[in-house]
């Protein structure tokens, strides 16, 4: 994932000249699910064989007093019941600790990027974990 990093921050320093902020963002969005596809498909999966329940889950930001969902891959079990931390490791699945150890969980924000929720330049929408933020 390494290089996917490096071609980001490329393109966004030739998109960020001018105004092409947005374009920019969609086209390196579009560029980045056509390439990682298959293996999103493929880890929707692993999921759904592994262990019932979505195979996306919405977590939320904050900023500026304005919600932002955010999407992901589920790696930890499903159980709507129980409220814990998203960084909870408790619960976490086999293939759940895979998609960590490679942020592959984050692929789906490729898509809030394409909604406009998110940009490739700027913020990440990477959650820090913090006791306040959760119920």
């Amino acid at each position: 994932m390494l290089w996917v990093t490096v071609v980001t921050e490329i393109l966004t320093r030739v998109t960020n000249r001018g105004g092409m902020k947005r374009p920019g963002d969609l086209m390196i969005a579009w560029a980045l699910i056509m390439f990682t596809l298959p293996l999103m498909v493929i880890v929707a999966l692993a999921i759904k064989l592994e262990s019932p329940g979505p195979v996306l889950v919405n977590r939320y930001i904050t900023r500026g007093g304005r919600r932002i969902d955010v999407l992901k891959f589920r790696t930890t079990l499903h159980q709507p019941q129980n409220v814990r931390p998203i960084w909870s490791s408790a619960d976490l699945t086999r293939v759940g600790w895979f998609m960590r150890y490679t942020r592959i969980e984050y692929l789906p924000q490729l898509i809030d990027v394409l909604r406009g929720d998110l940009t490739l330049t700027g913020a990440t929408g990477r959650h820090r974990p913090d006791f306040g933020d959760w119920p």
